[in-house]
């Protein structure tokens, strides 16, 4: 049986699960991306701080790790409400509009701040918020 025959798996429903398979993965790209700026700029502040003997530098340089920390969260939480969505798409019988992007079905009280505090965002970001502490201590 071809994917077009059968109303579980139409054309239709295929493109609309492809569409939210991009958004997904330009979300995680848009995650990658941030990592890669908040490691960027925290290392440039961080070489500064430590060469200049700058601790004002060393203290404010947490405010972009939180403001990544804190974006990454953003995007994790709405990679997973897409993820959500493309679980209630793909499930027979259900009744989701055709490609509608309406994730609010998925939303969840204080989303953002539990995926900031998911593990692998919490060792990133913890870790250059450490590496930041030394550098203080450093500059100290």
């Amino acid at each position: 049986m071809s994917a077009g025959s059968d109303p579980e798996l139409s054309e239709g429903r295929i493109k609309h699960l492809e569409l939210i398979q991009v958004i997904v993965a330009r979300m995680g790209n848009n995650s990658f991306l941030i990592k890669g700026w908040a490691l960027t700029v925290t290392g440039a502040l961080l070489a500064y701080a430590t060469g200049n003997g700058r601790k004002s530098v060393a203290l404010v340089s947490f405010v972009p790790i939180l403001a990544f920390w804190l974006l990454d969260g953003y995007f994790l939480y709405q990679e997973r409400l897409f993820r959500r969505l493309y679980d209630r798409v793909r499930r027979p019988g259900t009744e989701v509009e055709p490609f509608a992007l309406d994730v609010t079905p998925g939303r969840e009280k204080a989303g953002v701040m539990r995926a900031a505090g998911s593990p692998t965002l919490a060792f990133f970001y913890g870790g250059l918020a450490i590496a930041q502490v030394f550098a203080l201590l450093f500059v100290l």
